[in-house]
């Protein structure tokens, strides 16, 4: 697969997003296994995970150790895979998601990501989504903190603005922002922009669009069908292939329940789409 760089390390140009494989309507654990090892034989290399992606009070974590076991039941280099985690979110188990960003609460989440996926440092711990109720700054501060003591080797943000971006780099290198950024949702687009002229990866989350996902694309985006109908492949791959056309930074991590939404998803890699098509699908709102 294409790479691009996270933080100077190399990526495959496709991700994973692992949490459809522990969050409502999960498939069974050894589907999902098969569907992380078929990403990582396609040649994915950054997956993308939470402790909050779970779905019972009691069971944070569950998507991260589901992870890491199929990482050890993997034949291939797990040195090459770049686990990319997140804290700052809660679920109570009652379907409602929450926000801590106290620097205590971080460390914390931190410290149980850690064992989760039994490591000794994170590849890329990023800061989930700020926290209104506590200074910016300081939620910040906190990975900078686990960062300089070893427990992660790169700070990334999720849900910000240019702003924030801006803000926490003051404070701690950024390897990355992680905003969601689809044909559905584009309100992002400012600061991936921001983040290709930094040079700081941009990884769409819900690049798919959420809700209806790959099978609902073409319905709702009559361009991308018309474009995927033309090239003679599915809506979703012209969607990702869209998306790295953004800019050389982007790296989307789709989400996939099954191995063979993953393999198309990936082929999207090997997609290049005309100066046309992409002014087409760049107009349809």
């Amino acid at each position: 697969m294409d790479q691009r760089v996270i933080g100077g390390r190399p990526v495959g140009a496709i991700g994973l997003g692992a949490m459809p494989l522990s969050t409502e309507g999960r498939p069974g654990r050894a589907q999902a296994i098969r569907t992380i090892h078929a990403a990582l034989d396609a040649g994915v290399t950054l997956i993308d995970t939470a402790n909050a992606y779970h779905q019972r009070t009691g069971t944070g974590g569950d998507n991260e150790r589901l992870v890491a076991t199929a990482l050890r039941s993997w034949g291939g280099d797990r040195a090459r895979v770049l686990v990319a985690t997140k804290g700052g979110h809660t679920r109570p188990g009652d379907g409602r998601w929450e926000v801590d960003g106290r620097p205590q609460a971080l460390r914390a989440a931190c410290e149980g990501s850690l064992r989760a996926l039994a490591v000794e440092a994170i590849g890329l711990y990023q800061l989930h989504r700020p926290d209104p109720q506590v200074p910016f700054e300081e939620s910040v501060g906190a990975l900078r903190a686990l960062r300089d003591e070893g427990k992660v080797v790169m700070v990334g943000l999720s849900n910000v603005s240019v702003a924030q971006i801006d803000s926490a780099r003051r404070l701690v290198e950024i390897a990355s922002v992680q905003n969601e950024f689809s044909p559905r949702v584009r309100s992002s687009l400012g600061e991936l922009q921001h983040c290709a002229r930094l040079g700081v990866a941009f990884l769409p989350w819900s690049p798919l669009g959420g809700a209806g996902g790959a099978a609902d694309l073409g319905r709702r985006h009559p361009a991308f069908a018309e474009v995927a109908a033309a090239r003679g492949v599915s809506p979703q791959r012209v969607t990702l292939a869209w998306e790295l056309a953004q800019a050389p930074v982007v790296v989307p991590i789709p989400g996939a329940r099954r191995a063979e939404t993953i393999l198309d998803s990936v082929a999207a890699a090997g997609l290049t789409l005309s100066a046309a098509e992409l002014s087409r699908l760049d107009a349809e709102a």
